[in-house]
């Protein structure tokens, strides 16, 4: 099996190569990995995060981890250029990195170089010779906000190899109570129910969120519907939505922002009702009279939603839905697509009808009048939706009280 791994390790460089000659972020992926002039560290700790996702959900730990150890050397690294590139100047780390391809070799320099004391990964990502190499030189391996489902290649009868980097891992933090018993049903018995360290991230955002005083001018206390990482197929349907309800405005946040991805989205708008953020200074005394406004920028989506009564979070209608908590944390109710079945908290939300998914425009609407129709209704499900991101929060506690035990 390992050669097989090996193999497929070395097959997606070659396809990845391939499509870096025309697609930006492949390249990005590519030139990143050509620097191996690693800086050399002593006893550091090394955090990884598979993208910006993941380093969010993993950022409390980080910092409560350099408060408690100020003078310990911090080394981050990114599987994606979406995490790097947007964070490779973060003031929490000594330095930022690329995680190498996954090679023997690759694992044994790139570990001999940064010399960790510890190792933190964020939710996903295993890596069969990082894993094994810090394992062999007995480096502790710790997994937070980890989550696990039984159709996952761990708990199948040819997952051998994944699971024996499962027993590389020093200790797991997992989300919930289902995550644990499946690691042990597979034997793997070390093992701590935490929670989702994003709860304790977006709360805390959420009690001091960054102020964007042209969006204070631009919604002039109007209700707001928020529509935050859209891809197109959320914004075709959301589309007749804005059109039906000139009343509200409307903010979109897409997941992409580049050139023809905005001006598509644009087509599908009122053009005279509609504003890029980036226009909005050169149009100040006109903003208030527009309805829709797009954010052509990344950065501003986490403390957006304090602007907002409803929020719509994209990418339903693809691989999964964006990060629902951000919203949440405000009292927004969310509205998400039909993929959401690998996110514990959208499972939560909707079980306690505080979430909701919707597959069609009817449906779309049809949410969208249940919430603004009865405003001791939105109120009820605002606190509640509120108070269910505060109850989960703690996760950071618990594992930082591991991390630092002595």
């Amino acid at each position: 099996m390992l050669l097989f791994y090996n193999l497929g390790i070395r097959f997606y460089f070659i396809l990845i190569f391939i499509a870096s000659f025309f697609n930006k972020k492949a390249k990005l992926w590519i030139n990143g990995r050509k620097n191996t002039g690693y800086q050399q560290f002593s006893k550091s700790a090394w955090f990884h995060f598979a993208s910006l996702g993941e380093y969010e959900q993993g950022l409390p730990v980080l910092i409560a981890y350099r408060g408690k150890y100020p003078h310990t050397k911090i080394i981050i690294t990114f599987f994606s250029p979406s995490g790097f590139e947007i964070r490779k100047n973060t003031p929490y780390a000594d330095a930022v990195y690329y995680l190498p391809l996954d090679t023997k070799s690759n694992a044994r320099k790139f570990i001999d170089a940064i010399d960790p004391a510890m190792a933190v990964f964020t939710k996903y990502e295993y890596w069969y010779h990082f894993f094994s190499e810090l394992h062999d030189r007995e480096i502790p391996l710790y997994l937070i906000s980890g989550i696990f489902r039984a159709d996952q290649i761990f708990f199948k009868w040819y997952g051998g190899l994944h699971r024996k980097m499962l027993n590389c891992v020093t200790r797991f933090f997992v989300q919930d109570e289902n995550s644990k018993h499946l690691l042990q049903s597979i034997g793997v018995s070390y093992v701590s129910v935490s929670g989702d360290t994003r709860f304790d991230r977006v709360w805390v955002n959420a009690q001091n969120p960054k102020s964007f005083p042209a969006i204070a001018d631009f919604t002039q206390g109007k209700k707001t519907f928020i529509a935050g990482s859209t891809w197109p197929e959320d914004e075709q349907l959301l589309a007749k939505l804005v059109i039906d309800h000139p009343d509200w405005k409307f903010i979109f946040a897409p997941h992409e922002i580049k050139e023809e991805k905005i001006n598509k989205l644009i087509e599908l708008l009122p053009l005279n009702s509609t504003i890029r953020y980036s226009d909005i200074s050169n149009l100040k005394s006109q903003i208030s009279n527009l309805n829709i406004l797009i954010i052509d920028n990344i950065g501003m989506l986490s403390s957006l939603y304090q602007y907002g009564q409803i929020a719509y979070i994209g990418g339903g209608f693809g691989v999964g839905i964006h990060n629902t908590l951000e919203a949440a944390a405000f009292g927004l109710p969310v509205i998400f697509g039909p993929n959401y079945g690998r996110f514990k908290e959208a499972k939560d939300l909707i079980i306690l009808q505080i979430g909701f998914s919707i597959s069609y425009e009817s449906e779309l609407k049809k949410t969208f009048d249940f919430l603004t129709e009865d405003e001791s209704r939105y109120y009820s499900i605002s606190q509640k939706i509120k108070a269910y991101v505060k109850e989960h929060t703690g996760a950071t506690e618990t594992i930082i009280a591991y991390l630092t035990a002595e």
